[in-house]
C-alpha cells in the first residue's frame, strides 16, 4: 500500500543545512560526531511574548518540515543547529512521522 504524502516536496522550498549533535560519548569522553544535511524545507516561523517580572522578551520559534526520513542513519533527533536564511538557530526536539508500515512519512523540527 502506498501512503500519501504529508509534506509534498513541491512545498519545500527554504533552503537549509542541518547540524544534529551525537547522542552519546566516544571512548575519549567527547560527543560522538553528529550528522549533517543540507536541503529543502517547509519552514514555518511563528513569535511569542514571554513576560517576567522586570522585562519583557520576544521569543521566536518555529518548526522545518521535511519530506521522508532526511537522515535515515539517525534513530533519535534530540538537538543540533539549523541554519536557515542565514541564522542560526537551536534544534529543541524533532520528530519522524511513521506511516502504519514503519516507514517514515516526514521528520518535523522545532526549533528556537
Amino acid at each position: 500500500m502506498t501512503y500519501p504524502s504529508l509534506v509534498p516536496s513541491s512545498i519545500c522550498k527554504t533552503a537549509c543545512t542541518i547540524e544534529l549533535e551525537g547522542e552519546g560519548l566516544n571512548r575519549y569522553g567527547e560527543p560522538e560526531e553528529g550528522a549533517t544535511y543540507s536541503g529543502l524545507c517547509n519552514w514555518q516561523e511563528k513569535a511569542h511574548r514571554v513576560l517576567t517580572d522586570e522585562q519583557k522578551f520576544i521569543v521566536i520559534s518555529g518548526r522545518a518540515y521535511f519530506n521522508g526520513d532526511i537522515l535515515p542513519d539517525v534513530d533519535i533527533i534530540s538537538g543540533g543547529t539549523i541554519t536557515i536564511g542565514g541564522r542560526e538557530r537551536r534544534i529543541l526536539k524533532g520528530c519522524k512521522a511513521r506511516n502504519a508500515d514503519g516507514t517514515v512519512n516526514y521528520t518535523c523540527l522545532d526549533v528556537v
